[in-house]
Order: structure tokens, then C-alpha cells, then sequence
């Protein structure tokens, strides 16, 4: 670092020097030596700061923004803390891990907790008996380190978009009493969303290096579990619908299908189908951004993509678990990949990436609304959507990586000595075709491709080395680009 100070120094020095001989030059040669120099200052620059400082210049509001935008219907209290904290305030001994679709006891979370923890991946888990469940909450929430938050996807993106002044909020979710303290005063919730007691998630953390017996994470992450009936069986659906006439909102923002996973096969069908014919019912002029979230049940996401939801959404927000889980169920590109091998390669995710939006988004042979999908991961994201529909996508994936950046370290801006460049300096386009290799410029860090009428924006993410708080970054990152983005009427 100190080295890269004294160049800075020293070229700043020289220019001031070329200021002072400026006039006994020719004026050909002051400019091409003070270009030179200039150029020569910018690239000694960190890539962080270059990259910041491209960013600043790329997030501009779209012509047309949102003024109302209708979020729901998961909500919840979360507490957080330490999984290795937590477990050992519950006595429970490391052990190696396992994978559980649903927790049942404290044997079942401690192998699913350091199953993922191993491969520093997020996970979503339900935990199916009420009483072991209340009292591992307690011991949680009674513990010194834990803090309790605003949680649940649509209540997280409710929250974050309430920030901006000018935007009108209408959260509906099981709402209770502590959840309702917490929310931003922008945030407006239906009266007929209110209930007595809140829903509690747990969350429980792990940083980067972290160990638990022979376990060490490669990076930060969370494991998060809870016995949620009211989101787990979407309660306020047909609330939220029905409270969209007098809201009249600009956009609908849909999140927690994902928790009905907790529910029986024929409990979890049925109200599947009440909720598509909810979600129907929505005004076809009104986008809908669905935020996906970990998932286990192939048969339940394969009903999710192919004939009940995707068709009646307009974008779609996922990480690279959630991805690669798609695919798998319904034998998409690269669906033999048990898994991610570090960061997740460029080509693979934009080849899925094409064929979701190729396959099941909008066509004139299709009757299928999808046209947009912002896939996040920890080291870049890219927005990928169907030409003619949206419009300002350079800046809505530049600003969802600057909230990244500014979520996980807890600034107000990007602090550059806190953040690193994981993305790849290099990277091909696709496997599947003959592909583009593309070389990451800092100074333009927003990069485009196309492919059959789609396009691809790419950014790097400028990652938190100590992050304060890794849960809720997704569902940040989607709010913000849809603040930036621009919907075009049709």
C-alpha cells in the first residue's frame, strides 16, 4: 500500500513540475506527457477506487422511476448471532456435516449448519418441531451477542426501498407487534396485516477462516431456520391482493413462496394454486418482481418455474444457489454440477442464465410475462434481460454492487480499504457457444454482451473483508436495482 502512496506522491509531483515548465514547452508535448502522466496516476489507483469512481459515474435514476411499490408477503423478526456461538450455548459438540431438507432436532441443525458452513454457502431451513424450536429461540434470543432485525424478503426489500424519500411503501405480511416497532415510518401496513405475535428467524452467522471443530469457512455467510407457520403457509397472499386496489402501486414486489416448503406435499400444492390464482389477479400492466430464496424440493420449484408462477412475473432476483437448484430441477444447461467450486464461473451462470429467459420467459409463441432476472452472487452480478422491455440496467447492477459493498461493511459508501476485487479479471461468456472472452476493465467495470435477443450487464462486487452483517444482502441488492431500473410500457 505505502508503495503505490509514494508513486501517487511522486507523480503528482511530477505534473505539478510540467505545470511550472508549461510554458518553455511546445504545447504538443505538454499535453502528450501530461496525459501520459495523468494516465499513468489513474491506473496507479487501486482497482477498488477505480472501480468506485466508474460506478459513481454509471448510477444515474432511470427517466421514469417507481413513486408506490407494493412488497409482500413474508415477514418476520430475525435474531442474530454466531452459529458456533449458538451451538455451543445449546452443548452441542462439532461434528461433521450433513444436509437436511428439515430440521427436527438439534442433531439435525448442528450437521446442517456445518454442512453449509464448510462450503461457505447461504441456507434456508425449516424446523419442524415447534417445542425443540422454541426453546433453541430462546436460548438465541437471550443471548448477549444477539441482535434482532426487520426480517423476511419482502419486509428486508420493504425496508431498504423505504430509505428513499420520494417512494411510498405498502408492506403486507404477518406483522407483529416488535416487526412493526422496528419498520421505517415510510412503510405503510394494511391493518388487516397486523397480528398479535411476531414470527421469529434465527440467523446464525459465521465470518470467512471461522472454525468449528475441523470445519472452516471460506467465506462469510449465514444459516438461517425457523417453525414459521403464518409465512410458511403465505397467509396475507389474498390480503395483499385485495389491499392492491386502493394502493394502486407502480410495482408489486412478491417474495416467500420459498417457505412453504414446511408444509405437506398436498397442503404446499393446494396452496400453490390459491396463490397463482392470486397473483393473477394483479393488473397485467403492473410488473412483478419475484425474490426467490433457498429451496430443496425439486418438484416444488420445477411447479414453481414451468406452469404456476414464472409465467405471471416479470423479473426474477436469485443468487447462485438458488441457480444452480433451477436448473437441476427442471435438467437444464450444466445440471450434472452437484455444486459450486469457489466463485461460481461467469460462463455457466450466463449460459443458465440464457436458457431460463429463453425457455421461459416472454416470446410470441409463449404466454409468459418474464423478461428480466438479477443474479447476484459474492464476487458479481449480472442483469440479464429480454430486449425492449427495461431500460437503465448498467446503472441497476452498479448500484446493486455499490449496496453490496456498502451493506456487508456497514458504510454509507464504499470505504475501499474495507473491500476487495474477487471478481475474474478474465472470463468467457459461455460454455455452450462460441463464447466472448472478456478482460475486466475497472475504469468501465459494467460490462454488456448479447445473445439472441437478451442482453447481459456484469459488474464485479467489491467484497466486505470483515463484514458486519451478511444476512439481508440479497434481498438489499434486488431493491436497489429495481430502484435504478426502468420498466418500458408495452
Amino acid at each position: 500500500m505505502w508503495q503505490r502512496s509514494v508513486c501517487v506522491g511522486l507523480l503528482a509531483l511530477a505534473l505539478g513540475y510540467l505545470c511550472v515548465l508549461g510554458p518553455e514547452l511546445p504545447p504538443a508535448a505538454l499535453r502528450q506527457l501530461s496525459a501520459s502522466l495523468l494516465g499513468t496516476l489513474r491506473r496507479a489507483r487501486s482497482l477498488e477506487a477505480r472501480t468506485v469512481a466508474a460506478w459513481q459515474a454509471a448510477i444515474v435514476r432511470p427517466a421514469r422511476g417507481w413513486a408506490r411499490v407494493a412488497v409482500g408477503v413474508n415477514a418476520c423478526v430475525d435474531v442474530v448471532l454466531s452459529g458456533v456461538k449458538l451451538l455451543e450455548a445449546l452443548g452441542l459438540e462439532p461434528s461433521d456435516g450433513k444436509n437436511h431438507a428439515v430440521l427436527s432436532s438439534r442433531q439435525d441443525l448442528k450437521e446442517a449448519f456445518s454442512h453449509f458452513m464448510e462450503r461457505g454457502a447461504a441456507a434456508e431451513r425449516f424446523f419442524s418441531d415447534a417445542e425443540a424450536f422454541q426453546d433453541i429461540a430462546r436460548t438465541a434470543s437471550e443471548h448477549p451477542a444477539a441482535q434482532l432485525y426487520v426480517g423476511g424478503n419482502a419486509a428486508l426489500i420493504g425496508q431498504k426501498l423505504a430509505t428513499n424519500p420520494d417512494l411510498k411503501i405498502l408492506l403486507c405480511g404477518p406483522v407483529g407487534p416488535k416487526l412493526h416497532e422496528l419498520l421505517d415510518d415510510n412503510v405503510v401496513v394494511p391493518p388487516e396485516s397486523m397480528q398479535e405475535r411476531d414470527e421469529f428467524h434465527l440467523i446464525l452467522e459465521y465470518q470467512a477462516g471461522e472454525q468449528w471443530g475441523r470445519v472452516r469457512a471460506p467465506s462469510a455467510n449465514r444459516f438461517i431456520f425457523s417453525h414459521d407457520l403464518s409465512n410458511g403457509a403465505l397467509n396475507m397472499l389474498e390480503v395483499f391482493v385485495s389491499s392492491l386496489d386502493e394502493f394502486q402501486p407502480d410495482l408489486v414486489v412478491l417474495s416467500g413462496l420459498h417457505m412453504m416448503e414446511g408444509q405437506s406435499k398436498e397442503m404446499r400444492q393446494r396452496r400453490l394454486m390459491e396463490a397463482v390464482a392470486s397473483i393473477s389477479d394483479i393488473p397485467t400492466d403492473i410488473p412483478i418482481h419475484l425474490e426467490l430464496a433457498s429451496m430443496t424440493d425439486q418438484d416444488f420449484m420445477s411447479n414453481i418455474m414451468h406452469q404456476q408462477v414464472f409465467p405471471l412475473v416479470n423479473s426474477i432476483g436469485l443468487n447462485e444457489q438458488e441457480l444452480l437448484f433451477l436448473t437441476q430441477s427442471a435438467s437444464g444447461p450444466h445440471a450434472s454440477l452437484a455444486s459450486w467450486s469457489g466463485v461460481p464461473d461467469v460462463g455457466v451462470v450466463s449460459d443458465i442464465l440464457f436458457w431460463l429467459l429463453k425457455e421461459h420467459g416472454k416470446a410470441a409463441e409463449r404466454a409468459s410475462d418474464l423478461t428480466r432476472i438479477h443474479f447476484h452472487t459474492l464476487a458479481y452480478h449480472i442483469l440479464v434481460t429480454v430486449d425492449g422491455h427495461w431500460g437503465n440496467q448498467a446503472a441497476a447492477v452498479a448500484a446493486g454492487a455499490r449496496a453490496a459493498g456498502t451493506q456487508a461493511c456497514a458504510t454509507d459508501t464504499i470505504d475501499t480499504s474495507k473491500v476487495f476485487l474477487k471478481a475474474p479479471l478474465e472470463f468467457v461468456t459461455s460454455h455452450m457457444e462460441t463464447p466472448s472472452k472478456i478482460s475486466l476493465n475497472p475504469d468501465e467495470p459494467v460490462v454488456q454482451w448479447h445473445r439472441e435477443g437478451i442482453s447481459f450487464h456484469f459488474t464485479p462486487v467489491l467484497v466486505c473483508k470483515d463484514p458486519v452483517r451478511t444476512v439481508g444482502l440479497g434481498d438489499a441488492i434486488s431493491a436497489e436495482g429495481l430502484l435504478y431500473s426502468e420498466v418500458y410500457p408495452q
